[in-house]
């Protein structure tokens, strides 16, 4: 940005910061003018309120205003790593970190283009911390001071003196005189050696990067494409953007009511911040053929289809005495339906073991034939009785009955579900078995 840019940001900031006192100070006036006062006294006061306005009109004339942020400016750090965070009442320093890193397999404050900087101390000096943050078409004062830039500076100064005067004032904003830790942080003692020396490490809470995850997730979840994708995705509507999901996601206060007694940048946030899951990935075990099994309806997919079975039998059960009727009907095919749900997705894993192909040949293999013939699809591309027996045989006839079995037995432990258990059976069987010929003709269309 060129100078009369910055120039013109600092003079609107300026003024940004007066209109408002003045209309607050006008108003009280009115007020009190307006109370029960004789005509002499109302003159006095009102020769009184207009002083008054004269000397707030001379704080914030541009100079002056200037010169008394530069004074307050030691009253604040602007820091990336703010030590408040751990502890309200920390007194020891924190840290403006400027290091970049170009490594991409971890994330840290370097990792970022550009951090986003932070201001602890007074709260009341905030004001000359967002003077020195807020950018301005691609600048900020706080960056043209770092550079060694204070053309801007130049041409608001009355001399070269009162220039030096911000610019030393400024500049204090930028470091702590002195650093320490303090108790309430969260120090930790590293041993070097065997003879009980060691170092004080007092690690401090990165509110650059906060901010940047913190900003990161918003856009995600509140940015109008997000929110339009989010929409045609309830809708089931196609949709170009891509849709960023933070699973699991914590959020964080610090601050209290008071997030501005912790740092400028967490007033920013109203005292939120981001944590995201970091516990480890839980275990899988790789899925194998099952060639030890006599059936699949038994194992593992009763464990997967065990809520769903569960929510079955409580409706049942919920409707036993009642009249069979068409809403009964419905209901309970469709709670068939999520169970013959959860076979499918079950058998389309076994069914998808590319590498391990033609398993159902092993001499291990227990299940029984028409079990093979529909969970090892991919051996006829390579055993040529195997393919003609899967395209004659119906199979599929089989499965529904060893699926309408596994799933009469379960319900034979209920004795309230003895009566109406039959049709409950020839319904799943007829349910599973048109679903297994659907799934078959689609294999057929895609497989090539």
């Amino acid at each position: 940005m060129d100078n009369n840019g910055l120039v013109v940001f600092i003079k609107t900031y300026i003024e940004s910061r007066r209109q408002p006192k003045l209309e607050a100070f006008d108003k009280e006036a009115e007020k009190r003018l307006a109370g029960s006062l004789d005509a002499e006294e109302k003159t006095l006061l009102a020769q009184q309120l207009s002083e008054q306005r004269r000397e707030l009109e001379a704080h914030y004339e541009d100079r002056a205003w200037l010169t008394d942020a530069a004074a307050r400016a030691g009253q604040i750090s602007l820091v990336t790593h703010a030590i408040k965070y751990f502890h309200g009442d920390a007194k020891g320093s924190s840290v403006f970190s400027t290091v970049q890193n170009s490594r991409t397999d971890s994330l840290s404050t370097a990792s970022l283009n550009v951090a986003a900087v932070d201001a602890v101390g007074n709260s009341a000096a905030l004001d000359v911390a967002k003077l020195l943050q807020t950018e301005h078409q691609g600048d900020s004062l706080l960056a043209s001071l770092q550079r060694g830039d204070h053309s801007a500076l130049t041409t608001l100064a009355e001399n070269e003196q009162q220039r030096d005067l911000w610019v030393s004032g400024f500049m204090q904003a930028l470091s702590d005189k002195t650093l320490s830790s303090h108790k309430l942080a969260k120090q930790i003692y590293f041993p070097i050696d065997g003879n009980g020396n060691y170092h004080l490490l007092s690690p401090l809470y990165s509110s650059s990067l906060a901010h940047a995850l913190y900003q990161r997730i918003n856009r995600s979840r509140f940015s109008e494409t997000a929110v339009a994708a989010r929409k045609a995705r309830r809708e089931q509507q196609w949709s170009a953007a891509t849709l960023p999901i933070f699973v699991d996601i914590a959020v964080q206060g610090v601050g209290g009511t008071k997030p501005q007694n912790i740092s400028y940048l967490n007033s920013a946030r109203g005292g939120k911040s981001y944590l995201l899951r970091c516990a480890p990935p839980q275990w899988q075990s790789s899925l194998k053929p099952p060639l030890e099994q006599k059936t699949i309806f038994s194992g593992r997919l009763r464990k997967l289809a065990a809520e769903s079975l569960r929510q079955l039998r409580q409706y049942l059960v919920s409707v036993a005495l009642q009249e069979n009727t068409q809403a009964i009907r419905q209901k309970r095919a469709e709670l068939l339906d999520e169970i013959i749900g959860v076979v499918f997705s079950y058998a389309a894993e076994i069914q998808s073991l590319h590498d391990q192909s033609g398993w159902s040949a092993n001499s291990d293999c227990q299940l029984s034939h028409c079990q093979q013939l529909w969970l090892d699809p991919l051996r006829q591309h390579h055993d040529q009785q195997f393919k003609q027996q899967r395209e004659s045989e119906n199979w599929q006839k089989e499965i529904a009955g060893n699926f309408a079995h596994w799933l009469s037995t379960y319900l034979d432990r209920d004795e309230k579900l003895i009566m109406g258990k039959t049709e409950v059976a020839e319904l799943s069987s007829a349910l599973l078995r048109r679903r297994l010929f659907e799934f078959e003709a689609c294999r057929q269309e895609v497989t090539p």
